[in-house]
């Protein structure tokens, strides 16, 4: 069951909002997706990112696939207990296997991402 407090990218990133900040880090169908999950490489505090494209990588056993950020902004803190503990995200996807906190540049583009029905659906359509 996907989080209502959160917003859902297509590329199964998820943000929870408070205020200008933003917590991203990746659902529970892309955790489950990737399998076992090895390695991630953390986006550095700081750095920019920019919505709909990569802010980090994740590796697993069985592929190394794109973080994509659901919003632009600058990296403001990273979960440094990934880098020994990556498989922190198969066990707690939406609680301690949270990625990066973004300070959000464009809350207007907080509308351009889908509720927690709106993303289920999604899913279901895309496992078909």
């Amino acid at each position: 069951m996907n989080p209502d407090d959160l917003k859902y990218h297509k590329r199964h990133t998820w943000i929870k909002v408070t205020g200008k900040k933003g917590t991203i880090g990746i659902t529970d169908y892309a955790q489950d997706m990737l399998g076992d999950i090895v390695y991630i490489e953390l986006p550095e505090v700081d750095a920019p990112v920019e919505a709909q494209t990569e802010m980090s990588e994740i590796e697993s056993t069985k592929e190394t696939s794109p973080i994509i950020s659901p919003v632009t902004g600058k990296v403001i803190k990273v979960n440094d207990e990934l880098s020994d503990s990556p498989e922190v995200i198969n066990e707690d996807p939406y609680g301690k296997g949270w990625i990066a906190v973004v300070e959000i540049e464009n809350p207007a583009e907080l509308d351009d991402l889908m509720d927690a029905s709106e993303y289920e659906k999604f899913v279901e359509e895309e496992s078909e």
